[in-house]
């Protein structure tokens, strides 16, 4: 399992920066002796910063894109992400039945040769309605040509696709559609499924998923990914087996095909991932981040699989998705987002499990009357992240009066400060508060905003807890930086 620390890294020392700080507050310190300290409350920042996108299981689609890249075939490429497996031929090309749309008043189509065994005319529309829980077909003049209780099949030319009329689920337009509509009702409204062979299914699938001008060792994989898993899973039961979008995979019928991409799916014609002799779910994805991860730890409660196992994914940097963020939320965003997970006011997220890759497993969203455990996809849901590959950083600051401080002030690079020093900052007003989570010692940035522009204040260490006392040169407003970690901006005096 590999290690990975938090993302936000820390400032490199100056040397001599805290030096020359410090001499420039003992210049200051008479004028700071009267210098009175605010009472405005602590003001938090969270900022979240991540990798990959997708849910992080079996294939990562530009994992494969670069694997391709660097000039390996599709059957390695599937053996990587898939731990264990085999390509195995089907003997057969079943069907597949998607579902194109639902709760409709009426289902219109044309282009079809027939309908419940009623020859009809490629060149006319027809309808099919919906009345006394029976399906009635009409021609476009509105006369009627048959009832049935349904469902009813709509058969497409061989060879060529049919046109179903308005917009189909994912956002298709007057779609075209191979093989046959399979119209049925549903409650009070009709159902339209699109029933295809799994070859022409596949084609139709590839060209949503990947892009076409991809290398053929990359769309040859998908087509095997896209083939295994519409064989493996029923998202619909009786009615249908996929969904036209990312619940299943994305499909959007015969418009969608490419030459590059029917050519993907015609090499691998009828291959598919099997572990130990039979076909296995192969769930895919856009970006790893660089590591994939455990089902369990993605599809929380499902149980381990063992071809859908973490492995490395060397080459899924050439995504834009790979690393991602920061986002930055103010406590009152945070709390809109998270709604009634938050107890009290917010404070911070603690995780409490991490994957192998390291997603986000558990958690708990830390308030000030209480904490609750949240899953790592809980809290993508909340804030619309890309993956549960995230980092939850918060940041409290707030002015703090003036006085001797109780712990020793930070000490600069070459250690020790003054007596003197000591006295003069123990009269500078300071920002204090802390960063979650941090390790003690870590270097950060104090910045004092001067105009349109945020200049370097001082330089410090955190504390224990990550914990921060830093006295400033004078009243202003100040922000702590820890990479691209910001703190909210507290104004001082």
């Amino acid at each position: 399992m590999t290690t990975y620390p938090e993302p936000s890294t820390a400032t490199p020392v100056r040397p001599g920066g805290l030096r020359t700080l410090v001499r420039k507050l003992c210049l200051i310190a008479a004028a700071a002796l009267g210098l009175c300290a605010p009472t405005a409350q602590a003001a938090t920042r969270m900022t979240i910063t991540g990798r990959g996108f997708g849910h992080g299981i079996g294939m990562s689609q530009y994992g494969a894109y670069g694997y391709s890249l660097h000039l390996k075939g599709y059957s390695e490429i599937l053996a990587h992400y898939y731990t264990g497996t085999t390509l195995a031929q089907l003997d057969s090309n079943p069907e597949v039945r998607v579902l194109l749309q639902g709760g409709r008043r009426s289902v219109g189509f044309t282009g079809a040769v027939g309908a419940g065994g009623r020859g009809l005319s490629t060149a006319r529309s027809y309808s099919v309605r919906l009345r006394r829980g029976q399906l009635v077909l009409r021609n476009s003049a509105g006369k009627r040509l048959g009832t049935t209780a349904g469902p009813l099949r709509v058969d497409a030319p061989i060879g060529q696709p049919l046109k179903l009329f308005g917009t189909s689920t994912p956002g298709v337009t007057n779609g075209l559609y191979r093989g046959s509509l399979l119209i049925s009702a549903s409650g009070s409204g009709l159902v339209a499924v699109n029933a295809l062979n799994l070859e022409d299914y596949v084609r139709g699938v590839v060209s949503n998923e990947s892009p076409s001008g991809w290398p053929a060792e990359a769309l040859k994989a998908q087509a095997v990914a896209a083939r295994t898993y519409a064989i493996t899973t029923n998202a619909g039961g009786a009615t249908f087996d996929q969904y036209a979008d990312t619940r299943s995979q994305m499909y959007r019928g015969a418009e969608s095909e490419t030459s590059s991409t029917d050519a993907a799916v015609a090499a691998t014609r009828g291959q598919v991932v099997t572990y130990q002799g039979r076909p296995v779910t192969t769930y895919f994805f856009s970006t790893s981040g660089g590591e994939t991860e455990d089902i369990e730890n993605s599809f929380i409660g499902a149980s381990p699989e063992p071809w859908l196992r973490a492995v490395v994914d060397p080459f899924d940097a050439v995504s834009p998705k790979h690393r991602w963020g920061p986002y930055r939320y103010t406590r009152a965003q945070v709390e809109a987002k998270l709604g009634g997970l938050v107890r009290g006011h917010f404070k911070r997220i603690k995780i409490t499990q991490r994957g192998v890759s390291p997603r986000v497993v558990r958690a708990q969203v830390v308030g000030t009357r209480g904490k609750v455990s949240v899953t790592g996809p809980q809290l993508r849901a909340r804030f619309g992240l890309f993956d549960t590959w995230a980092f939850f950083t918060t940041v409290t600051s707030r002015p703090k009066t003036p006085k001797p401080p109780n712990v020793p002030p930070p000490a600069t690079p070459s250690g020790g400060v003054t007596p003197a020093v000591r006295a003069a900052m123990a009269h500078m007003p300071r920002l204090a508060g802390s960063v979650s989570p941090a390790r003690a010692g870590r270097w950060f940035r104090v910045e004092r905003r001067t105009g349109a522009r945020w200049t370097l204040a001082a330089d410090a260490v955190l504390g224990r807890g990550g914990r921060y006392s830093v006295a400033v040169p004078g009243a202003g407003t100040y922000r702590v930086v820890l990479g691209k970690i910001v703190g909210p901006a507290v104004r001082i005096g």
